[in-house]
């Protein structure tokens, strides 16, 4: 066994917009990765659309730099606890990680979960406080935080003595005091050579990789990335694939290419040997947790167990009257397909058949997980409809459970009294309540179908100004009942185009979605009703044209601006009886019986089988 000094393999974890993804920004521009005057994009690791967009990262990525003589495999993780199984498994590729923590907010909920995993596999651990430069940053009391954590996730002795730094990751600037200003990274890139250990490896014996991460690619297909754990690489190797848990048996394979990671890119390299972070390409059926061994020693690394999924969605083929005029892949077979394409990258995900041949149930994390996927696939061409989430409970000794979630919110205190009412409505226990100048930290264990449709509820009751977030906690007793949703549906009630004479007379009743001209179809959602029951209205009600005249009547008609329902809102508002149908142009919401008729004895029927 020999150690490679020349070589440090680090994650960087956090909760979401603590700062990772602009802190490895700074890594490489300082690290002399970008030419002088190359043009950079700010959070050049968020490089799909997506991830611009929301401003968070989805995918773990890996990057390199170099610095003193060694080379710094740098992976930047997600931070949402939806995304918590890319961080589990890539936690297997590095020695060491950077907990990042905001020097305002302190640790919270994903910190927390992230910490924990790094903390059960070994790692050490260099804790930086970022953002010191903010005007409301806390830092003494942030590191008191940090080392309550880390005493409540029973960390080592050394571990307890994990090396604290003092960032600024929008300026480049570290430190190792936060009274005295950092000039660059370097206190940073020193504390990752002194402190993480370099990889101990074996380099003369048999081959063995641990895939921990897939990506795909449309010329060469799917590329797997993982950290050799003995013997060498090469291109044009011989290789066994095996698994762990042996669900397919042994298969022989050929490395087509190897890669190393460089800064932002791919580089073909010939041969590559223990420690290394290589990505492979050439072997069709490679899977995450398969393991790459030499074909006379089949020995398969154990892999991290990925928390299960908590929340299901069902996913089914449109079948709404405006069927297949919007989108590109509308079959079961290409929505299939697509589901199983999506499992062979992201380990969090189970999809199983119903009943149905034309729909599936899709399981994830958590709202986010499966709206993420939702959006990927409508911008691809795809066509199809969802349906409201649903929690995964378990049944243990004749009980049933449910998953819980611990959920945090930050809010100005004159507000707290509302989000107590609301969360304690929803079944949450209030955990601990730590009051942060004029603002409230409030902690509670609440089920996670108590958070469903509560997002745009809390920023309404906290004026825009509360920040909250959750994670993962444990299954828990079934609380009972909870009513989540008390307004109702405007239901459109004929199909046709919406006119400005029916919408005026409609928006009486609720708030209107949709404008002048929109297409609708019976049965189609196009606002909501304050009460707690649906409500049909008839947008496509055009005036009864006569040849008498008024003075007054027939002035221009205002009508009040629609709300716009983003894929998140569709998804929060929907209710067990209504389904988001998901195209690459238009997001509708409608009822799951469309005729106005049949739901009513649908409706009916059900009143008279409780009774």
């Amino acid at each position: 066994m020999t150690k490679r000094e020349d070589l440090r393999n680090i994650a960087i974890v956090a909760h979401v917009d603590h700062g990772k993804t602009t802190l490895v920004d700074q890594m490489l521009k300082q690290s002399g990765t970008f030419r002088e005057n190359q043009v950079v994009a700010e959070r050049v690791m968020d490089n799909n659309d997506l991830e611009r967009e929301r401003g968070i990262t989805i995918l773990a990525k890996n990057t390199s730099i170099h610095y003193k003589n060694v080379k710094i495999n740098v992976i930047d993780t997600p931070g949402h606890a939806d995304f918590g199984g890319e961080v589990e498994r890539v936690l297997k590729m590095v020695d060491g990680v950077i907990l990042l923590v905001d020097a305002a907010e302190g640790p919270m909920p994903q910190t927390r979960f992230v910490l924990q995993k790094a903390l059960q596999m070994g790692h050490k651990v260099i804790v930086v406080i970022n953002k010191i430069d903010r005007p409301d940053q806390r830092v003494n009391e942030v590191i008191d935080e940090v080392l309550d954590l880390l005493i409540s996730l029973d960390a080592s002795d050394e571990q307890l003595d994990s090396p604290v730094l003092f960032c600024s990751g929008r300026d480049g600037t570290a430190s190792l005091s936060p009274d005295v200003p950092g000039k660059n990274l370097e206190p940073l890139m020193d504390a990752i050579l002194e402190h993480i250990d370099s990889p101990t490896v074996e380099s003369d014996g048999p081959t063995q990789m641990l895939v921990s991460s897939i990506d795909y690619n449309e010329y060469v297909g799917r590329v797997c990335i993982g950290k050799i754990e003995r013997g060498t690489l090469s291109k044009n190797q011989e290789v066994r694939i095996c698994e762990y848990h042996d669900s397919h048996a042994p298969y022989g394979a050929k490395i087509v290419n190897l890669y190393q990671i460089e800064g932002l890119n791919r580089v073909p390299v010939d041969s590559a040997r223990a420690g290394d972070i290589v990505c492979i390409s050439g072997i069709a059926d490679i899977t995450i947790g398969d393991t790459v061994c030499d074909p006379d020693s089949i020995e398969p690394l154990p892999f991290v167990k990925i928390s299960e999924p908590t929340v299901e969605m069902t996913f089914s083929v449109n079948n709404g009257p405006f069927a297949g005029k919007e989108g590109k892949f509308v079959t079961s077979r290409h929505l299939r397909e697509r589901l199983q394409k999506e499992l062979l990258k992201d380990v969090s995900l189970r999809v199983s058949d119903t009943e149905s041949t034309e729909s599936f149930r899709v399981a994830g994390r958590g709202e986010m997980h499966l709206s993420i996927l939702i959006e990927t696939m409508r911008r691809e061409g795809y066509e199809f409809m969802v349906g409201a989430p649903k929690v995964l409970y378990k049944e243990e000794n004749g009980k049933l459970l449910e998953p819980v979630e611990r959920f945090v919110c930050d809010v100005p205190s004159e507000y707290m009294g509302a989000v107590m009412e609301k969360l304690g409505s929803r079944k949450g226990e209030l955990v601990q309540m730590t009051p942060s100048g004029d603002r409230m930290r409030l902690e509670y264990l609440i089920p996670s179908r108590g958070l469903f449709g509560y997002k745009n509820e809390f920023l309404t009751d906290t004026r825009g100004e509360g920040i909250m977030s959750t994670v993962f906690d444990s299954y828990a007793p079934y609380k009972g009942e909870i009513n989540s949703r008390n307004t109702g549906s405007l239901v459109a009630f004929e199909t046709g185009e919406a006119v400005t004479y029916g919408l005026y007379n409609a928006q009486e009743r609720g708030i209107m979605f949709i404008t002048p001209g929109t297409p609708v179809y019976e049965g189609m959602i196009v606002g909501v009703s304050p009460k707690a029951e649906d409500i049909n209205v008839n947008v496509c009600k055009k005036k009864h044209v006569t040849n008498m005249r008024a003075s007054g009547s027939d002035e221009a008609l205002r009508l009040v601006p629609p709300k716009i329902m983003s894929l998140d809102a569709c998804i929060e508002f929907i209710s067990d009886d209504e389904l988001i149908e998901v195209t690459p142009k238009n997001l509708r919401l409608r009822k799951t019986i469309l005729s106005n008729s049949q739901r009513a004895k649908a409706k009916f029927g059900a009143k008279n089988q409780n009774f």
